[in-house]
């Protein structure tokens, strides 16, 4: 490639010179031929070649200038929203720290067992990978799935289950369906900060409920069913985001009696499920797929690289979902990302993976509450499991300021209001406890707070 760049820069090759023969070139070169097929194949995909059937390869146009993909905007000086903690995130340059994202680091996912998967997938049928999945998506991960909807108390039948792209698109699908515009959708104060931004994308009115060590505030929970008459409520039952809290069994069945006597539909997201020591009250499993719609999916357990999400409910509305699912996206998930999942379910590695795991977030908890101790940011609670602290602030200091004074110096936080309907979470941050334990994150800390000051 870079010997036939040489020659196109050098005016050795003008537009539509024809290059050397794979054969011959090969030789000049002391290469493979499938060396230059490769190379020729991508040059061809970049622009600066074309092929001509049987005749061979020709320069392609060379007067234009290759084409630069710049990076966009940074948005930092956007406003300090939901969207902008994801783009912070998503966007960032590989060097920055990121104790504000919502994911692990890739050296503490099981990569042997993906690889394994991923081999053992080159070897499958065409149709795995070549097709369009099916609507319901990949029967061997449906059928895992159900198995561990059985051992938590669920009894889903098989058409009470769809696999969806991502769990955040499954429950786009549910609002799709479930919500008109102007509707009220309640939310958790504060709540997992992508909520707020999907919601806003399906233009429904959002209440906040204020959220508690034990689940939503029973009282503001009824009141604001009585007086806001909503339409869904969204939340995380296991180990909450941000705040890590898990519901109590007496507010999962007071939240149960509730939503009953005012006919709520409840989309209950179970992400961090595998996360628990001992799993808590789900209200899926109080409810058995009545009123109640469980999404998850294994980006934070398995790889955010490989998306898969599911939905289970009610059968009518799976129907539903089918084909809303098909209207926006022709079938169900990738069946190659289906199928990776499934084959690392089904292996042994994967327990074996979340038992190491929930170890090490044990001590990487104490480890980051130990080291925030001393700059007096100290934790609202101490999950069960997870891995997120949602921490507060000392007096005076505020979170959104925070977060830009960190971002300048290359480090991503996630401050408090981005996750508050309310606008009240401004003296909290919520830390990623594996992504904290740099000591540059320390240091920028105790630089902006006594900037601050």
């Amino acid at each position: 490639m870079a010997a036939i760049r040489a020659r196109v820069a050098s005016r050795a090759l003008v537009t539509g010179d024809r290059l050397p023969s794979i054969r011959g070139f090969a030789a000049t070169l002391g290469v493979s031929p499938s060396t230059v097929v490769d190379a020729y194949d991508r040059l061809a995909a970049e622009g600066v070649i074309c092929a001509r059937r049987g005749s061979g390869f020709y320069v392609a146009r060379t007067g234009l200038p290759p084409l630069a993909l710049t990076e966009a905007g940074s948005g930092r000086d956007r406003a300090v929203d939901p969207f902008w903690v994801s783009r912070q995130s998503l966007d960032a340059d590989p060097a920055a720290l990121k104790p504000g994202c919502g994911w692990l680091p890739a050296d503490w996912m099981p990569h042997a067992a993906l690889r394994r998967a991923v081999r053992t997938l080159a070897r499958a049928e065409d149709a795995v990978l070549a097709d369009y999945g099916s609507t319901r998506g990949s029967l061997a991960l449906r059928r895992l799935l159900l198995a561990r909807f059985m051992e938590e108390g669920i009894e889903a039948a098989p058409e009470q289950l769809l696999l969806t792209a991502s769990g955040t698109q499954a429950i786009d699908l549910i609002c799709r369906l479930l919500l008109r515009p102007g509707e009220t959708v309640l939310v958790d104060d504060p709540c997992y900060f992508n909520f707020r931004a999907l919601l806003r994308a399906h233009q429904v009115r959002i209440v906040g409920v204020p959220y508690t060590p034990t689940g939503p505030n029973i009282p503001a929970f009824e009141a604001a069913l009585m007086a806001e008459r909503p339409r869904l409520y969204v939340t995380n039952s296991a180990l909450h985001n941000p705040t890590g809290a898990s519901l109590s069994p007496q507010t999962a069945h007071r939240v149960m009696r509730a939503a009953s006597a005012h006919d709520l539909t409840i989309i209950e997201d179970d992400i961090f499920a595998d996360f628990e020591p001992e799993p808590s009250p789900r209200l899926a499993v109080l409810d058995g797929l009545d009123r109640v719609i469980r999404v998850g999916s294994f980006s934070k357990t398995l790889s955010a690289s490989v998306r898969c999400g599911y939905v289970a409910a009610r059968a009518d509305w799976i129907e539903s979902l089918l084909d809303l699912q098909i209207a926006t996206s022709f079938g169900g998930p990738s069946p190659v990302a289906a199928e990776l999942i499934a084959g690392v379910l089904a292996g042994g590695g994967y327990r074996k993976h979340m038992d190491g795991l929930r170890q090490r977030l044990v001590r990487a908890r104490r480890e980051t509450a130990k080291r925030l101790e001393p700059l007096g940011i100290r934790p609202w609670l101490m999950p069960r499991g997870g891995f997120y602290l949602w921490c507060r602030l000392p007096d005076g200091q505020d979170a959104a300021a925070l977060a830009r004074r960190a971002l300048s110096e290359n480090v991503v936080l996630a401050p408090g209001d981005v996750f508050s309907v309310s606008q009240t979470a401004s003296a909290f941050l919520r830390f990623n406890v594996a992504q904290t334990n740099d000591p540059h994150i320390l240091a920028v800390l105790r630089r902006a707070m006594a900037a601050a000051v």
